[in-house]
């Protein structure tokens, strides 16, 4: 209630009522806090998750609740979030080339759909940019997923060598990577889903991850980014390729193109052209994670993420199959109580699932 009635309206009047220089501050502001300990230890105090450790894809996360992909593309706030009670961060997407991303204005908020349209185009410092910053910094005290796409520039038939610097550049810092083929933001991007591109993407992959792996550690863990707009038949096929090339596990799911769920008065914005998140995407991006769940069952452990905004839409992922879940839209549209709400309940809700 304080975030939604006094800080949220007090971040919009300072921007201008501009969502993306709110998220800007916010990551800015966060960060600056990441470097004062007392500070970290009184949102530790206030935002503190309960003990509830679970074991994915070979990693131990102290919680279930994580941070998606996009709220902190660079990493600049990564011993933030770990005090606000994510269980684990993942940071990006980043591309091997630094890149601006899509003209201004490309973010924007649909207050009565609870929900979120971005443009954003994957605008990063770049996959160099990131690594130098995790050496210089380190990496957040809770499994960090680092998701890695494709440059703007680089053309589809050159999009495998594109993700192989990233992973290169990257793979070291990582407890897991994400390959995002599902954005609807990159021009071409979404045909690397299909059979025959992805199997090659995967191969090469996996095959660096393998050789990267130093000397009696297992290979970081490769998961894939779907789109929720995918039909069962793609998406079945997607999943078999995913099993023959050891991938680790799916997030489901990015954001859509659809705009079903809308309320009324958002509908000058749902003209807007984007992928759409929040509470619009949960029963699309639940049907998802249930699909993935029955047909690969615990050879492909889900994240679950979509439309989560409270503890209630948390249980239901991890009922249709998700092992873990990821809040976004939540987050910036109601602050950090929104994590604090879904660990305690889940806490309590799953404890014989330990």
């Amino acid at each position: 209630m304080l975030f939604d009635k006094i800080v949220r309206p007090a971040l919009y009047r300072l921007s201008k009522s501009d969502p993306e220089v709110v998220h800007e501050r916010t990551v800015r502001a966060l960060g600056g806090l990441g470097s004062v300990p007392p500070a970290l230890a009184a949102l530790r105090r206030v935002y503190a998750a309960a003990d509830d450790p679970v074991t994915v894809f070979g990693i131990r996360f102290p919680n279930r609740v994580g941070l998606a992909a996009g709220m902190d593309k660079d990493g600049r706030a990564l011993h933030t979030w770990p005090a606000l009670g994510f269980g684990f961060v993942e940071v990006g997407t980043v591309t091997r080339l630094a890149q601006p991303g899509n003209p201004r204005p490309r973010l924007f908020t649909l207050a009565d759909s609870d929900a979120v349209i971005n443009r954003m185009g994957f605008n990063n410092a770049g996959a160099d940019a990131l690594a130098a910053r995790l050496d210089a910094r380190g990496t957040p005290p809770v499994p960090l997923g680092i998701s890695i796409g494709k440059s703007k520039v680089t053309p589809l038939e050159d999009a495998v060598a594109d993700y192989q610097a990233s992973l290169h550049a990257l793979n070291r810092y990582a407890d897991y990577v994400a390959i995002n083929v599902s954005s609807p933001n990159t021009p071409g991007l979404r045909e690397l889903q299909d059979r025959t591109a992805l199997a090659e993407l995967l191969a090469e992959l996996r095959g660096m991850t393998v050789a990267l792996a130093e000397e009696g550690t297992a290979p970081t863990p490769l998961l894939v980014k779907v789109a929720p707009d995918l039909s069962d038949e793609a998406l079945g096929e997607l999943l078999e390729v995913c099993l023959e090339h050891d991938v680790a596990g799916i997030i489901a799911t990015n954001t859509t193109l659809g705009r079903e769920g809308l309320a009324p008065a958002d509908t000058p914005v749902a003209a807007e052209a984007g992928g759409l998140s929040g509470r619009p995407l949960t029963e699309r991006a639940r049907e998802v994670v249930r699909f993935v769940s029955e047909e690969a069952g615990d050879r492909l452990p889900v994240i679950g993420v979509g439309g989560i905004s409270g503890p209630d839409d948390a249980q239901r992922m991890l009922d249709a199959g998700a092992s873990l879940v990821q809040v976004y839209t939540a987050f910036a549209l109601h602050g950090p109580d929104v994590v604090r709400r879904i660990n305690r309940t889940l806490a309590v809700q799953n404890k014989p699932r330990r």
